[in-house]
């Protein structure tokens, strides 16, 4: 009996690997794909409900879909209320690998075939290429699931008539009750409710619990799933919370309201006119009443959103609110939260710097913005460099393109430090004008033209200002000491022109290179004249 336990559990860890290699394989070979599917498919709850069912379905992992639209909500591709859609969808589209094993891994001998398939799995992801090789891994990761399911069969035959439903908690409240709580522990600890659902199922079929049995299980395994859901999102994104949260509260209401379907449907299915298979009966009952669910919830997703909104609300710095250390697991995820990020720090920076040329005395809550955004300038580093390396070569020119964005951006606050050079724009009158139409230019790319504008605008900028710096040399060194300035103001001014024009070029750069980031195109060389404007005073 020893030795059948110890098959049993060596059976669930097969299934476990089976279904962490079809996933991770699925996720490479098709995951840009359905992440761009996601996107742009996902225009309402409803929509999103159905492609959060598909994705999940294909990649067999709800966890990943889930961990997807919080990256997309983070980006500001979708909003709060559609990515609900997607994960209320995410719930139907698991139950997808109940069906397969009940069918293909209870009804179908497939234990002849699923060594063969491994091996063939292992050639192809030693041997393949950069798409062969996931293929490989899903394959393999496909037979070790049939392969565990196999081992589980064999074991628990050794169960019959030793342990019987007599042995588990009756059908009644209690009964139920406790049920639910044993499927919640199992779900717990193997971290995976497909798991839980194969095991049950292996148990029905070897007759140690009867179907209603199972279905208070099956309903417990569902709110398992809740618990990883929320520890997973401690200490995360407001949008990692908020959906932890919404993915708790939705599944305890669908699965009190699995706990009121027990009853009539055991008295349906024990009816003498409608037979049907006990595997199949408990798969159907777990897809049920998560479409019942999600069919009772999306009417209500809008007013569900607030509720979750008012309950977690934001909190941490707001310019880096998008920045969630569980999307870290997915560099694409990660990066677009990245570069939605920057993009706030630099709308950011752009209004701080056209108020300080209006305003060239910076006042206390200026002051304090600017810490802020130094803050957040060096968190955003340290979180664009944990970002674990690709081999996409666009991933990997867009992680360097927003390292050298934030270079930029750096520099261009350091700038904002200079009080002396700004306060010296008042005191000339050439400064004076020229300030006036540098603090346009930047006001004018904070409204919605789009960077193609932007860039253009401020290349103009930065040539104007390299003339003018020129000109500005000359007519300010005829002033002599003698004439009216002293050597010291000369020189302040003559720091200010020069301040204008570095920051002219830190402008440019930093459109120059958010545009072709937007574009998905590797940035140019600066050039030999950058080269010579990067340099600082």
């Amino acid at each position: 009996m020893f030795a059948d336990i110890v098959n049993a559990l060596g059976g669930v860890g097969l299934f476990l690997f089976g279904m962490i290699w079809l996933t991770e394989g699925l996720r490479e070979l098709g995951g840009s794909a359905l992440r761009h599917a996601l996107a742009h498919f996902t225009r309402t709850p409803l929509s999103g409900a159905v492609t959060g069912a598909v994705t999940t379905a294909l990649i067999q992992s709800s966890s990943a879909t889930t961990v997807t639209a919080v990256g997309f909500v983070s980006a500001g591709l979708l909003t709060f209320p559609q990515a609900l859609g997607i994960i209320f969808g995410a719930n139907i589209g698991t139950t997808v690998t109940g069906w397969i094993t009940a069918i293909l891994g209870f009804k179908l001998d497939l234990g002849q075939i699923t060594l063969p398939l491994v091996f063939l799995g292992a050639l192809a992801r030693m041997f393949g290429g950069p798409r062969l090789k996931f293929a490989g891994l899903a394959l393999a990761g496909f037979a070790l699931l049939f392969l565990g399911i196999d081992v589980m069969k064999s074991s628990l035959g050794g169960f019959e008539g030793l342990i019987t439903p007599d042995d588990f908690p009756q059908d009644g409240i209690v009964g139920r009750l406790a049920l639910i709580l044993i499927g919640m522990a199992i779900t717990i600890v193997t971290q995976s409710s497909s798991a839980g659902v194969a095991t049950a199922l292996a148990v029905l079929g070897a007759s140690a619990i009867n179907l209603p049995q199972a279905m208070a299980m099956v309903i417990g395994m569902d709110v398992g799933t809740t618990v990883t859901a929320a520890l997973a999102t401690l200490g995360g994104s407001t949008a990692a919370r908020r959906t932890g949260l919404s993915h708790v509260i939705y599944n305890l209401l669908t699965a009190t309201m699995a706990f009121f379907l027990l009853t009539p449907y055991s008295a349906l299915i024990a009816l003498p006119s409608v037979p049907v298979d006990p595997q199949i009966a408990l798969v159907a009952f777990h897809t049920g009443f998560n479409v019942i669910g999600v069919i009772l919830i999306l009417p209500f997703t809008s007013p569900f959103a607030r509720l979750i909104t008012w309950i977690v609300r934001d909190r941490g710095p707001v310019l880096t609110g998008a920045l969630g250390k569980e999307l870290l697991a997915d560099p694409n995820l990660a990066l677009d939260a990245a570069t939605t990020t920057f993009d706030t720090l630099v709308r950011a920076q752009f209004a701080y710097l056209a108020r300080r040329i209006a305003h060239p005395q910076a006042t206390r809550d200026e002051a304090a913005q600017l810490r802020r955004l130094r803050e957040a300038i060096t968190e955003l580093r340290g979180y664009v460099e944990a970002i674990p390396k690709t081999d996409d070569a666009s991933r990997a020119a867009q992680r360097a393109t927003i390292l050298h964005l934030l270079d930029h951006l750096s520099r261009l606050h350091f700038r904002c430090t200079q009080d002396n050079r700004i306060a010296a724009f008042s005191r000339d009158r050439r400064l004076r004008r020229l300030s006036r139409v540098f603090a346009q230019c930047v006001v004018q790319s904070g409204t919605a033209e789009g960077l193609s504008m932007s860039e253009s605008r401020f290349k103009r900028l930065r040539h104007l200002m390299r003339d003018q710096r020129e000109i500005f040399r000359l007519h300010t060194m005829e002033q002599t000491p003698g004439r009216g300035l002293s050597a010291e103001e000369m020189s302040l001014r003559l720091d200010a022109m020069r301040w204008l024009h570095r920051v002219s070029y830190h402008l440019w750069r930093i459109s120059f290179h958010m545009l072709k980031l937007q574009q998905g195109r590797a940035p140019a060389s600066p050039g030999r004249e950058a080269a010579v404007d990067v340099l600082t005073d």
